[in-house]
């Protein structure tokens, strides 16, 4: 008698993650902007296009970024930093707890990302850039 074959597992994420790419808007430096510098990362999104606190505390592990910058690329982290509605902040970590390689989104809390909508992130080195929403979609 042979034994059935398990099948594998197939895993999905929860529609609510969405895949959000951030490309640098025009500049000093890019007057034309540039889709080779900026970010991808997953995060849950309301039905207002605002990332959702409580959606994030539940799928966190999910919540993911990559840096691309040129040739250079980073992956890390998503994490929301406690402070209350007027202080926290969301932050790209990509060390997993040294806070000098973070880059925090201005107002990210209270930003929508929306395709063509335009967010700010302070680097590493403390500049502030900004970007175009390219895209959102499913992480699925």
């Amino acid at each position: 008698m042979t034994k059935p074959m398990n099948k594998p597992v197939m895993t999905q994420l929860p529609h609510v993650l969405k895949r959000i790419r951030l490309e640098l808007a025009r500049s000093k430096e890019f007057p034309n902007g540039s889709a080779t510098h900026g970010y991808e990362f997953v995060a849950p999104l309301d039905a207002n296009g605002h990332i959702d606190p409580a959606l994030w505390r539940r799928y966190r592990e999910h919540c993911g970024v990559r840096r691309f910058w040129g040739d250079d690329e980073e992956v890390g982290h998503l994490l929301h930093k406690p402070g209350g509605p007027e202080h926290a902040q969301w932050v790209f970590d990509y060390a997993g707890k040294a806070e000098y390689d973070d880059e925090s989104g201005y107002r990210f809390g209270a930003h929508s990302f929306r395709a063509g909508d335009y967010v700010s992130i302070r680097d590493e080195g403390g500049e502030m850039h900004t970007f175009r929403v390219a895209a959102v979609t499913s992480a699925t």
